[in-house]
């Protein structure tokens, strides 16, 4: 069940008026059912693997806390929870490598075996990947984790944890919440609140906005440049990686939106899993940025237990490499995600060895770094960078995306984008139009945001009827310039792959 679709308009309306209907004490239940049968819509055997995983994460909870109790020596007790949580990652890994990697490793597998004449094929097996397996599996891990360092107890309540993992609003796409913040929250009942009504529903709109309005007018542009990268000219090539930097974000984001507007009318605060990325000034700030839920996850649970910055400055720069690699398979199983991974690493690696040389270049060239000029350069270099390295996420091999830049450096003019031929990529000029002013209102949203102003609650600080007159704004806008299909294919959120 997609939120941009007609079933989530019917659905979620009644999960809130049962929510508040309902007796206090049973409505986490409610809310239990309601997200499995979310999940079931699109595939009703694959809920299984969520109840596998709760059920093997609930029960190494309570084990690591019942060997927490026991009166052993310290080395012990250190030994057997580390046990535990090794045997929970095990299960749930390997699980996740069966529907997500096993394909992967077959197919590369007889490629070596070809390579050194080995007369042998293993046969590979068609598995559907299950939506939003990579989220929901980490968000169990970290519980688990969470336990064995004593940051929380464990959850004694089976339903409530199965809740847990399951929550509907963001159990496909994240944001890939901790226990300390969620699973606290569950235990406490909401109650109806017309002011978290107002700001969960003014956020889903944005989020439906990012969604319909812009990622996907910039999907019916890019997909056929790189559906056919062989016959697009070099112009669409250049615009088509430039705006999928904006595609693949407003999509992510879209959704964040979305699944951070349904919680909070039913009460729960999700993490925000962006903070305007494409404002960054380096590499670094981008990934605090970016796809926070993630980025923290990786920071939390193999950089820091690799060691971190702890042993070195050279097994800093190993580990993360690693980390950015790690990240980059977990977004698919295909080496130009983890390309994708590498670059981003070797970028940020490179970051942190030049940083010293950096420091005295801004000192010898006496530059003042609070200088808008120069935050603004910092900002469109480190957008480049980020940019590049996003043309082997959406291309569907290494030597496709190599082609693709070779094309770009040999022929690349700054003249193209006020040419006729820049133009001609949209289509129509009404395209052009509804593409650059929507746009336009995510940047000036997002320049809001960096700088601590929420436009939600400049909104609602207005009087009710320029209240009313910006919120019917918003929705002709979404119904006027939306994009809709009936088909999955056409309007699923590109993070539902992963």
């Amino acid at each position: 069940m997609l939120f941009n679709s007609i079933q989530f308009l019917i659905f979620f309306p009644v999960v809130i008026l049962f929510y508040f209907v309902i007796p206090e004490k049973i409505r986490y239940l409610w809310l239990l059912f309601v997200s499995y049968f979310f999940y079931m819509c699109w595939n009703a055997k694959y809920a299984l693997l969520i109840l596998f995983s709760t059920v093997i994460t609930y029960f190494s909870g309570l084990i690591i806390e019942k060997i927490k109790a026991q009166k052993w020596e310290d080395r012990k007790i250190i030994k057997y929870k580390k046990y535990c949580v090794i045997g929970s990652f095990i299960l749930n890994l390997a699980i996740l490598f069966w529907f997500k990697y096993l394909e992967f490793m077959i197919l590369n597998l007889n490629r070596m075996l070809n390579v050194f004449h080995f007369e042998i094929h293993i046969p590979t097996i068609d598995i559907i990947l299950p939506v939003g397996i990579s989220f929901y599996t980490f968000q169990a891990l970290s519980y688990t984790m969470d336990i064995y360092r004593d940051k929380i107890h464990a959850e004694r309540n089976p339903f409530r944890y199965a809740l847990f993992v399951s929550f509907f609003p963001q159990l496909v796409a994240g944001p890939i919440e901790r226990s300390e913040n969620l699973l606290r929250q569950l235990k406490i009942p909401t109650r109806f609140s017309v002011k978290n009504a107002e700001y969960g529903l003014l956020t889903m709109a944005y989020g439906v906005f990012l969604k319909v309005v812009v990622a996907d007018n910039l999907s019916l542009l890019i997909d056929p440049v790189y559906y056919n990268t062989n016959d697009s000219s070099t112009i669409a090539l250049t615009t088509g990686m430039i705006l999928f930097a904006f595609q693949v974000y407003c999509d992510f984001q879209g959704y964040t939106q979305i699944a951070i507007g349904s919680a909070r009318i039913l009460g729960f605060q999700l993490n925000e899993n962006f903070n305007s990325p494409y404002l960054a000034k380096s590499i670094k700030d981008f990934w605090g940025r970016w796809h926070i839920s993630l980025t923290s996850w990786f920071r939390d649970y193999l950089y820091i237990p690799l060691g971190g910055n702890r042993k070195g400055k050279f097994r800093k720069q190993i580990n993360t490499m690693l980390v950015f690699l790690c990240s980059g398979l977990w977004h698919g199983a295909s080496w130009h995600y983890v390309i994708w991974g590498g670059a981003n690493g070797i970028f940020s690696v490179l970051e942190d060895v030049l940083k010293p040389y950096y420091h005295k270049m801004i000192a010898r060239l006496k530059i003042n770094e609070r200088n808008v000029l120069w935050k603004g350069f910092r900002t469109i270099v480190t957008f480049a960078m980020i940019d590049l390295t996003w043309l082997f996420f959406r291309v569907n091999s290494f030597r496709e995306g190599i082609g693709i830049l070779k094309r770009i450096f040999a022929e690349f003019r700054i003249k193209w984008f006020i040419s006729s031929g820049f133009f001609n990529v949209f289509g129509t000029t009404y395209n052009f139009v509804i593409i650059a002013v929507s746009l336009l209102c995510v940047m000036i949203i997002d320049i809001l945001n960096y700088n601590g102003i929420d436009v939600r609650k400049i909104i609602f600080s207005q009087q009710i009827i320029f209240r009313w007159i910006i919120y019917w704004m918003i929705y002709l806008i979404i119904i006027y310039w939306g994009v809709y299909g009936t088909g999955y294919e056409q309007t699923q959120f590109i993070y539902f792959q992963f």
